[in-house]
């Protein structure tokens, strides 16, 4: 297996979600970090390069830069990807320059800024025919790929309905700029016109899409902002219709004191039910009306027989927790893999292609404007095209 090498624009000192992606990718040993332009501030950036032991020569003080620089080293020694780690409002044009340049890219979610960015990414994609990723986390974990083939195989019938959730409690009273991640997060002209749906309400969207197969149709949204001042929503409830016939209930929140990363999914068919709790992620709950309760445990040679996607994602026996890393690490893996067998003039298997990418950008983005839409013109049904 070719080892590819990585480089990063973003995750500098003290950003949490960078180390997170620096760790996820190597952790096969796969890839590894050789380049980056980790912050903003270009004596940081320098400084981050250090403490990752990267070549001075391959820390670049702007993304830009690491363009030029990584093109005038010869082909075999140039980065094979790039991932993208930050804040929203700049992940389209590095997305944008890398792919004109030739670099295949891993992404952060939202995907960009607006709707029009997002169809002219997804032109570049189509015409560089470049491996693009969009790190949608929880589509990683075991469980839920088990979820979605149980649901593509018919275990559960036609899909009826469908409620999602992810409450979180971080941002329940105002933040001061000292507090990074909230600063941009909270602020439209980085964050874009959504703030809590915008951050965690795509990956509940996301989420239910991923596991039911089904694309959502149209929502009626009612936004709220709680906290004083605050120029984006922290709150929000959605109503939404599905292809098929299916309904559905969408909440998210950053005002929940107490709650962390409780995003939780139950869908219901005709003949069965399921559920899946990302804080307690090994499991996943099937219901029969006429039946005792299932529970599926991570691991185990019966989920192998039921779904090779979650198989290929398990790394440890059973009994022993697999989570948040190892659901980016599988994102990683299948990217890596998809870009290794293109690289060799093989067409990518289905598992290799398993992993979120410039659809799901898309999709993201149609469904913030559409939210947003529908909560500024009085709480009214908007479509999603």
């Amino acid at each position: 297996m070719k080892k590819l090498k990585m480089g990063m624009v973003g995750g500098g000192i003290g950003a949490f979600i960078g180390e997170v992606h620096r760790k996820a990718a190597r952790l096969d040993g796969g890839a590894d970090i050789v380049a980056g332009a980790f912050d903003i501030d270009p004596e940081k950036s320098l400084e981050q390069g250090r403490n990752l032991g990267l070549d001075p020569k391959r820390v670049y003080r702007t993304s830009d830069e690491m363009i030029a620089g990584e093109l005038a080293l010869p082909k075999e020694e140039r980065i094979d990807f790039v991932s993208i780690c930050t804040p929203n409002h700049t992940h389209f044009p590095i997305a944008k320059a890398f792919l004109e340049a030739g670099f295949n890219v891993m992404c952060e979610k939202p995907m960009t800024l607006t709707v029009a960015q997002a169809e002219e990414l997804a032109e570049l994609v189509k015409k560089t025919k470049l491996t693009f990723g969009l790190m949608h986390t929880y589509t990683g974990y075991p469980m839920v790929k088990l979820a979605r083939d149980m649901v593509k195989a018919g275990d559960l019938g036609k899909i009826r309905k469908v409620v999602v959730q992810y409450p979180q409690g971080w941002l329940y009273k105002p933040t001061g700029k000292e507090n990074m991640q909230a600063d941009w997060r909270t602020d439209p002209k980085r964050s874009g016109r959504a703030g809590c749906m915008g951050d965690i309400g795509t990956h509940a969207a996301n989420l239910a899409e991923f596991v039911t197969g089904l694309r959502i149709t149209e929502v009626l949204a009612d936004l709220t902002s709680f906290v004083k001042g605050r120029k984006v929503d922290d709150d929000g409830n959605v109503l939404f219709h599905m292809e098929k016939g299916a309904k559905g209930v969408l909440t998210a929140s950053q005002i929940a004191p107490g709650e962390e990363n409780d995003l939780h999914i139950w869908v219901y068919g005709e003949k069965k039910a399921l559920c899946w709790y990302q804080e307690n992620p090994n499991y996943l709950r099937v219901f029969d009306q006429e039946a005792p309760e299932e529970v599926w445990k991570r691991g185990n040679g019966y989920i192998a027989a039921k779904s090779a996607a979650a198989a290929r994602c398990t790394r440890t026996p059973n009994g022993h927790p697999e989570a948040f890393l190892e659901a980016f690490a599988n994102n990683y893996k299948n990217f890596c893999d998809t870009i290794r067998a293109r690289a060799a003039k093989r067409k990518p298997t289905a598992l290799e292609l398993d992993f979120p990418g410039i659809i799901d950008g898309v999709r993201g983005m149609k469904f913030i404007d559409a939210v947003c839409d529908s909560s500024e013109q009085g709480n009214i049904w908007k479509k999603i095209d």
